[in-house]
């Protein structure tokens, strides 16, 4: 996997003077310490008996994550993240992170976690509060994913502090929008409507996807 970071690490190595775009670095995140409710920050309940393996289309990387919705619109982030931008099954920048019942968070939406309804890709090259960022095509596609999942889903790019690799859902259970993107985007379900599937995916640089990218709101 090439991230900005390698790429300059390189070019430096060779005596070549890259010049890349700043990135800020957040300091530590809010929320930071031992997560006690029983609820995750966005609203799941926390209930390690509702949470699967689940493996991630195209790919030999499994992920746990929530039964039903969630894991599938879920799954669909990863499955795209795997074919458009990095492979994650190589064990390379962290590979992916689903559930875990580790209650230690440095910002409260890693707590997301706990309810199995947040991934990390890659998570080591992308952390918290690093200044790795992803390349403006890839942060392209990743704007388009979230066109896929229609208000669902946010991205941990546009969180402070930020963490490229983090996806979680914003849906609150029992949301009517979750379950009809999920039907939608669940590839283990025949249907007419199932919009995307592996390696048939939308161009997210055609006019009508970037501009429905440019209108999902983001976090402030």
């Amino acid at each position: 996997m090439i991230t900005r970071r390698s790429l300059l690490g390189a070019a430096a190595g060779a005596g070549v003077l890259a010049v890349a775009p700043p990135a800020t670095a957040h300091a530590a995140g809010t929320g930071a310490g031992t997560w006690t409710r029983a609820e995750s920050a966005n609203g799941w309940p926390i209930d390690p008996a509702a949470v699967a393996t689940h493996r991630i289309e195209g790919s030999r990387a499994s992920v746990a994550l929530r039964r039903g919705p969630a894991a599938a619109v879920l799954l669909h982030v990863a499955r795209r993240w795997h074919y458009e931008i990095a492979a994650l099954d190589t064990g390379e920048g962290g590979g992916v992170a689903g559930h875990t019942t580790r209650r230690a968070v440095a910002a409260s939406f890693e707590s997301n976690h706990l309810s199995g309804t947040a991934l990390a890709l890659h998570p080591t090259a992308y952390p918290l509060g690093g200044s790795e960022r992803l390349w403006p095509h890839h942060e392209a596609i990743v704007r388009d994913i979230l066109v896929d999942c229609d208000g669902t889903v946010v991205w941990g790019g546009d969180l402070t502090p930020a963490k490229a690799s983090h996806f979680h859902l914003v849906a609150r259970p029992g949301d009517a929008a979750l379950a009809r993107v999920a039907a939608r985007l669940d590839t283990s379900r025949q249907s007419e409507f199932r919009a995307q599937t592996a390696g048939l995916v939308a161009d997210p640089a055609t006019p009508a996807r970037r501009a429905k990218a440019r209108t999902l709101p983001r976090p402030r």
